[in-house]
């Protein structure tokens, strides 16, 4: 299989712990890199970032402004945003930018249909 670069960045440390004990479960074999906040997630500019899963509540850069910026700097990364915010205009915008949206809770579940974006053959 494919190694593959995720990104996830949540300002909780304890939701980047469970996204990344269900991607290393499910593929130890993929490299994980973590930020607590937008500005933090793009100091990986630069890095191979295959990807990434991006919640929206944040201090300082929010998690659309953040996904809109790495979508212009990765073209062919799948970028979703897993979020609590779940109002309707920011399912749009993310909808209309070919950002995947789902909603927290995290689980099993939700992680892998992220996963399956960049691996397919895997859900």
């Amino acid at each position: 299989m494919d190694e593959k670069t995720v990104l996830i960045v949540d300002d909780s440390r304890v939701s980047r712990m469970l996204i990344k004990s269900v991607v290393v479960d499910r593929h130890p074999d993929w490299t994980i890199l973590e930020s607590g906040s937008g500005d933090e997630a793009l100091t990986h500019a630069g890095e191979q970032i295959d990807l990434m899963i991006i919640d929206f509540n944040m201090p300082g850069m929010n998690g659309m402004t953040l996904a809109e910026k790495m979508k212009a700097l990765y073209p062919t990364a799948h970028i979703s945003m897993l979020t609590a915010n779940v109002q309707d205009s920011i399912q749009k915008r993310a909808d209309s930018l070919g950002i995947g949206f789902e909603k927290k809770p995290i689980t099993e579940e939700k992680i892998a249909n992220i996963m399956a974006q960049v691996q397919p053959s895997y859900v």
